[in-house]
This record gives C-alpha cells, structure tokens and sequence, in this order.
C-alpha cells in the first residue's frame, strides 16, 4: 500500500509517496510544525512535483547498474555521502553505496524517484530532496535564502534575523528570545521574498537545531533531554553516539570532531515545542537585524558595529556544500536564489533597524539584554 505525505510553504508544494509509511511518517514529523505537513491520499496525488520513495532492492540495483554501465560520471558529495552521478537521457541518474540508494530524477516534470534497501536511510533522503524541491519552487518564484537565526513576535509577526559567522550566537540569540515569549522560526537558515512596497516575507527552512552540550545545560534542557533518553526517547540520527554518551552521563564539556568541528545535541524541530516548550512560527515579516557576538567573560551588553548585509550572508550554490543542486530541482537557478531577488532582499534589510550585541555565558543576562532589544525593534 502506498501513503503519502503532502509539504506546503507559501505557494511551493511537494509530495512523498512511498511504499512504507515509515518514509511519509517521517516528513510528517520532520515538516509538520514548520511546512504544513498532512498526510494525504496517495491516490489522488495530482501531478505536481512528487518525490516517490520505495524500498525496493531490485530497483537499487537496476538505477546502480545503469550508472556503472560506461557511460560518463561524476563524483559528487550529497549530505556527507559520497554519490556517483550520470545522465540517461534528459534524466539525472545516482547512486550511493553508503546509504543504499539510487536516483532518477526528471527535472522537466518535477519528478523523483529514490529507491533503497533500508527504510531509515530512505526517510532522511527522501526528506532532504523534498526541502530541495520546495526550495527549487520558491527561488524560481523570486525567493532567497538567507543565512541566518529567526524568531517572531506573535502579535504582529515581526520577524528578528540573526546573522553572523561559525559560533557567533545565531542560535543561543534565537532561543533565548524564544524564551521570552517570541517564536523560533529558524536555526540557520530562512527563505525570504521582497513582497509590497517595502515588506520582505520570511517563512522557515526547516532542519535538525544542532545545540552544544554547553548551551544545552546552560539553557537548563540537559536534565530534560538525559530524562527523554533515559524513557526511550531519541534526537535526530546524525546524533553522534559520543553526545548521546555524554547526556546519560550528565556531562556536559563540549566534544570535538578533529579539534575544528563540535559535536552537538541534534533536535527535531517537533521536539523544541514538546521538550523545552519553545514555540514554533510557519511564517513571518523582515523587521530588524541583530548581530551578536559572544564573550564569555564581558557584561552582555548594546555595543557598536558598523557590521552589515554582505554576501556571505546569503546562501548560494558556491556556498551550499552539503547539499548541491545536482538534481536540477532549482532549473539553473543558483541556490540562494536570482542575484535580482538578493539584490531587491539586501536593499530592504539595509533599512531596517541594526543591532549589534555582546552576549555572555551568563545566559539570565544575556536573555535579558535581548529581550530588551528585541522591545525596541
């Protein structure tokens, strides 16, 4: 029996078919809080763009020869795996020994199809290439993707983007705002059009929150996140096992990856509102900018910074490593969207309200600061 999972964000839209529910189950809960998630019936699937994910071995191997066969490849990086890539006709043709999976994808008609070996493997792919085709949508729609933390006040919808660079505070700013009565919208990254006159729309690209150990005691989630083990409970796979390690055991000194890459606490977004009763927002409107910076040992505090809207604040194919659009979802659209559409976006945020702000590991202070800067925007 196939079932289906239906993903809506402004006027983009995608479908998951897939002959186990374990697959749809799992876009129903990685977009449901963010994308507008519902199952639907397979059957009346219309023909918009669809993603149909099988467990189907005989399938795997069928794609898998037929990339193996002589003809042209190239050795791509998908989501960490590494994926040999070739052309059958005007369709796009892959496969991944790590994961299990082959590819056909038909750009033409907004169509792909994934089949696998195993189901979990299946899901997390099937759900990265249904965020893709939603953002392949809506940057041909006029849309751009903006690096950044996002939270929202629920009277109004008015929108704080975060930016900055590797461990500036993007998300310790967006979750302590959270906490004081604004909604998370977004971890790291949000899709954004200039709409009106003046106004540019915000809407959430939906993702596992990586939190480090440190920020997570900080927050005083770590007990609550030991107690979800501890009764079955998990986080989002790409949890490293030595982090899961560390919150049974209540520690919390920050782990590395090669001295250059911390591993963290990985959070479906569903569990921000279950676990650590953190709001979630669908959408919202563009209405300041904050750029933090964190000092351990300083009072956190207003400080000044000429820092503003630059390109590296901006998503874009160059940029996007983990995952290249090399199933032509976009149709030759760069990855953070038309340099029009960025051009018109940078030009309306440069109007709107700047704050730079020193955050410390005094995370009451710190939230408190915030908060009163968020008042003033």
């Amino acid at each position: 029996m196939i079932s289906a999972t239906r993903l809506e964000a402004a006027a983009a839209a995608v479908t998951v078919l897939s002959n186990r529910p374990e697959v749809t189950d799992w876009a129903l809960r990685y977009f449901g809080p963010w994308w507008n998630a519902t199952s639907v019936d397979a059957g009346g699937v219309c023909a918009d763009a669809v993603v149909i994910a099988h467990i189907k071995p005989a399938g795997y191997e069928e794609i898998t020869l037929l990339v193996h066969d002589g003809r042209p490849t190239k050795a791509v990086d998908y989501a960490k795996h590494p994926l040999l890539v070739a052309c059958d006709g005007e369709d796009i043709i892959a496969t991944s020994r790590d994961e299990g999976i082959a590819y056909r994808s038909t750009p033409s008609s907004s169509r792909l199809v994934l089949a696998g070996t195993d189901p979990q493997p299946v899901a997390l792919a099937a759900a990265r290439l249904a965020r893709e085709a939603i953002r392949g949508q809506l940057l041909r729609d006029g849309w751009a993707v903006l690096h950044s933390s996002a939270v929202v006040r629920p009277a109004d919808g008015a929108t704080l983007l975060t930016f900055g660079d590797k461990g500036a505070g993007k998300t310790t700013t967006a979750l302590l705002l959270a906490s004081h009565g604004w909604q998370f919208l977004a971890n790291d990254r949000v899709l954004v059009r200039p709409t009106c006159e003046r106004d540019i729309e915000v809407v959430p690209w939906p993702s596992a929150a990586a939190l480090g150990l440190g920020l997570l005691h900080a927050l005083g989630w770590d007990v609550t996140a030991r107690e979800h083990l501890r009764t079955g409970g998990t986080f989002h796979p790409t949890q490293h096992e030595s982090v899961t390690e560390a919150l049974l055991a209540g520690d919390h000194t920050p782990l590395w990856e090669n001295k250059k890459r911390e591993r963290k606490v990985q959070v479906f977004p569903d569990q921000f509102p279950d676990l650590f009763d953190v709001p979630l927002a669908t959408g919202g409107r563009a209405a300041g900018l904050l750029y933090p910076q964190i000092d351990a040992d300083a009072a956190p505090d207003i400080i000044d910074g000429t820092r503003t809207l630059g390109e590296a604040d901006f998503m874009s194919g160059a940029t996007e490593d983990r995952y290249p659009d090399i199933f032509g979802q976009a149709q030759g659209v760069d990855g953070g969207g038309r340099e029009s559409a960025r051009a018109e976006v940078a030009a309306r945020l440069a109007q709107l309200p700047h704050r730079a702000v020193q955050l410390s590991h005094d995370i009451p202070a710190s939230a408190a600061l915030l908060d009163k800067v968020a008042n003033t925007i």
